[in-house]
């Protein structure tokens, strides 16, 4: 797999606007985007950093994977997952990671906020970290 940079880093908020006015009143950053993304139960919210985004993530219901993240974490949010770009597609990058034994979260790419293509691979394979490999198809 061709990895080109860090597409995104994903923190899980409690509350998304008052995360949007700390990053945007004591860092001086803007939120660019706001998204719903239904089937992930989640809105999103991205903010740039350069050439890396930061996504902030809010549950919009208790079934959705932060609203667990959340829980777990004691009511607070954190850092929840990092998202490479790979220049080879998706699909392909899947294929590689379960060749090398990783465990998958996804086995096809699948829509994500922003308009790309997205997968995960399970944190039990990553050195506990969650992996997104990302691909925009506009690219």
């Amino acid at each position: 797999m061709k990895i080109s940079h860090i597409e995104h880093i994903g923190i899980a908020v409690p509350d998304l606007e008052k995360a949007i006015a700390y990053y945007e009143t004591v860092l001086g950053l803007k939120c660019y985007k706001k998204e719903v993304v239904e089937d992930q139960k989640v809105t999103t919210a991205f903010i740039k950093v350069g050439d890396t985004k930061i996504e902030l993530l809010e549950a919009t219901s208790p079934e959705s994977t932060i609203a667990k993240f959340i829980e777990k974490n004691g009511g607070r949010g954190g850092m929840h997952h990092i998202a490479f770009a790979v220049e080879d597609g998706v699909a392909n990058a899947l294929a590689e990671a379960e060749e090398k034994g990783v465990k998958l979260i996804d086995k096809a790419p699948r829509g994500g906020a922003d308009g790309l293509h997205i997968a995960f691979l399970h944190p039990k394979s990553t050195e506990a970290v969650l992996t997104e490999l990302c691909e925009d198809p506009n690219k």
